[in-house]
């Protein structure tokens, strides 16, 4: 499982993509238990590299660590963390994308659209195929970490990059079956528009519009 010797990708980035690739994939479900010595075995790869790839993963909110019992696969969230989690974004994310949009650049407003292009082509194979789950997936991250990123306030972007790990895990183990992807294409879609057309106040509304529909549609489906 180990790419070859000659790889320049280190051995615990590559078991955080085996492991993430697994997660998507729905190899291993929410709540699992990962023990160290099964994966070392199952992989191929000492013990050390997949402790620094699950303490990465556990930063990302996809992996819980309990006292003695070691890692798991993070559970479905509640409805209730859902809940929170929406409100939580709704405090920082339409003011990000306000700030992103003032200081828009063309090079900034190019890099959403291939995010949203890429966005866009999973409507159809989001639910249905691995790979578009994976684009649709690290697809939708980009575009909130490019906002985030291009609002100018580090200490914000921070506190987006904590709350990510989180948006992360409602992503990937929240959806059951139903990624939304042909409804949120065109929310991203409404929020790239305003943010080309430097309207902030737009972009705040359509950011906020997105924030409460993408957790309606699991609290309401």
């Amino acid at each position: 499982m180990v790419a070859e010797s000659g790889s320049r990708t280190p051995v615990a980035d590559q078991m955080y993509e085996v492991l993430l690739s697994q997660f998507m994939d729905g190899i291993r479900g929410a709540g699992e238990p990962l023990n160290i010595g099964a994966l070392s075995r199952e992989l191929n790869v000492s013990p050390t590299p997949l402790r620094e790839a699950l303490a990465r993963l556990e930063h990302t909110g996809l992996v819980h660590r309990e006292a003695l019992r070691g890692y798991r696969v993070a559970p479905m969230m509640s409805l209730t963390e859902v809940r929170q989690l929406r409100d939580a974004r709704l405090l920082l994310e339409p003011h990000l994308a306000a700030e992103a949009t003032a200081r828009a650049t063309d090079a900034f407003v190019d890099a959403l659209e291939e995010t949203v292009r890429d966005f866009e082509s999973t409507i159809d194979h989001a639910d249905r195929e691995t790979e578009g789950f994976r684009i649709y997936w690290r697809s939708d991250d980009k575009f909130h970490r490019l906002i985030a990123a291009h609002a100018g306030n580090p200490f914000l972007e921070n506190a987006y990059t904590t709350l990510a790990g989180q948006i992360q895990r409602f992503r990937l183990f929240s959806k059951l079956g139903r990624t939304g992807a042909k409804w949120a294409a065109p929310e991203h879609r409404a929020i790239l528009d305003a943010i080309r057309a430097r309207d902030a106040e737009l972009a705040t509304e359509r950011m906020r519009e997105h924030i409460e529909a993408s957790a309606g549609r699991l609290l309401d489906p």
